[in-house]
């Protein structure tokens, strides 16, 4: 897989339950969001990584739904690597979600397209 198409390649690896993150060789620093180059330093010496899907909740809010449409939550992860995510936490009811709290992602299919979402983690 080339680094033309950063999204594409990420979506595909979604697609066969991989998180991968980009990851500069001569820096070493992560990159979420696929792009062709590290953000802070205009490295393009990018490699796919696996990412070991563990991360924090940095930030959280409850989008609330008119009824009886579910509310539903956004939250931001930073994860080990370092990269930050926008995302959400499923199997936990929105209300206990916490700053702080430690999770792990998950790859969901919705509408037929593979997306990363955020389980609380057995610590």
């Amino acid at each position: 897989m080339g680094y033309i198409r950063p999204l594409q390649d990420y979506m595909e690896f979604l697609s066969k339950g991989k998180l991968m993150l980009l990851r500069s060789r001569s820096t070493g620093g992560y990159v979420f969001y696929p792009r062709v180059a590290e953000p802070r330093t205009g490295a393009t010496d990018l490699e796919w990584v696996e990412a070991s899907g563990r991360g924090a909740i940095y930030a959280c809010t409850i989008v609330r739904q008119r009824p009886p449409t579910p509310h539903y939550n956004v939250v931001l992860v930073d994860l080990a690597e370092g990269p930050r995510m926008m995302s959400t936490v499923v199997e936990m009811e929105n209300e206990d979600i916490r700053i702080g709290m430690p999770v792990q992602a998950a790859i969901i299919e919705r509408d037929g397209v593979p997306l990363v979402v955020f389980k609380p983690a057995n610590t």
